[in-house]
Order: C-alpha cells, then structure tokens, then sequence
C-alpha cells in the first residue's frame, strides 16, 4: 500500500477529473467511486448517488478526488510536476491539460481545466543549469522566464550560447 496519497477537492466534477487525468497518462486507471447515501447527500448537499471520493492512478501514483464542496479550491501551492523525456512529450501534456478552459502560465506551469497546477518540465532541464558557468545558467534561465511551454530546443541553444 502507497503510503502517501494524494486527496484532491473538488466542487463537484471529481469523477470528471479522475477520467479526464486517466486519459491523458498512461498506465493510468480509474478505480473504485464511492457514492453519497442518503445521509450523507443530506449533510453535504450532494444528491444521492453522486460521487463522493473516486480513486484513481496515474503513472503508479494513486490519488483520491473528492467532491467536497466549493468550500475550498486549488491554488498554486499544492502542484504536480511532469517529467518529460522529449519535446514531443512536452507538447502532448502541455495541449492536453491547457485543453478546454486550462491556463498556460510561465516557466512551463499551467492550471488545466479544473483549477490543479502542473509544471511540465523537460528531464533536460536540471543538465542544462548545472556546471561551473553562471553565464550559462543566466542564459538557460532567461530564455526559459521567456517562454510559457518549456522549448527545449531554445533552452539549449541558449545554453550553448547560441542566439
């Protein structure tokens, strides 16, 4: 058993966003949805036979949503970061969780389209800021606080110094 999990809230879409993050990521799956009852629709306000916890697993990582309310939302400081292997991986979540109502951000940040906060970074990325050259790391760093999707071409390019 994952010690750690991952309990997501959501107004009212948890079943919607558990299918939707399923979809995006492979080796992903949506498990069990436990149900409001009667007494608990009545002490949440939910109607009877909505979704009330649903489990899900992206990538090995299980999560649970919960349609709790409106009574707390996402914000920033809880995010996940996708690593990614190529540029073409990059693009693939990138449109994916911008898709429908998702926010692009700086730095390769975005909120898709339920309010949860995503970074989705290059594998490359931490090589390219190593080393004993602070000239090179400004450049990395100032050609990725330009961008909104990380390029990793462009970001290597700068750091070889190249315009």
């Amino acid at each position: 058993m994952q010690k750690i999990t991952p309990f997501l809230w959501y107004d009212d879409k948890a079943e919607d966003a558990a299918n939707f993050y399923a979809s995006i990521f492979r080796n992903s799956k949506v498990g069990s949805v436990t149900r409001y009852e009667e007494e608990g629709a009545k002490a949440s306000g939910r109607p009877v036979g909505s979704a009330m916890t649903v489990e899900f697993e992206l990538e090995g990582q299980k999560f649970v949503a919960l349609n709790g309310g409106p009574h707390f939302k996402f914000t920033e400081a809880v995010s996940f970061v996708i690593n990614c292997e190529s540029q073409e991986e990059v693009d693939y979540f990138w449109e994916k969780l911008t898709a429908d109502g998702g926010q692009e951000s700086q730095c390769g940040w975005l909120k898709d389209k339920y309010g949860l906060s995503w970074q989705v970074v290059p594998t490359i990325l931490p090589e390219l800021f190593k080393g004993k050259d602070p000239v090179k790391t400004k450049r990395v760093m100032e050609a990725m606080l330009q961008m909104k999707k990380i390029h990793i071409p462009t970001l290597q390019r700068a750091a070889a110094g190249e315009a």
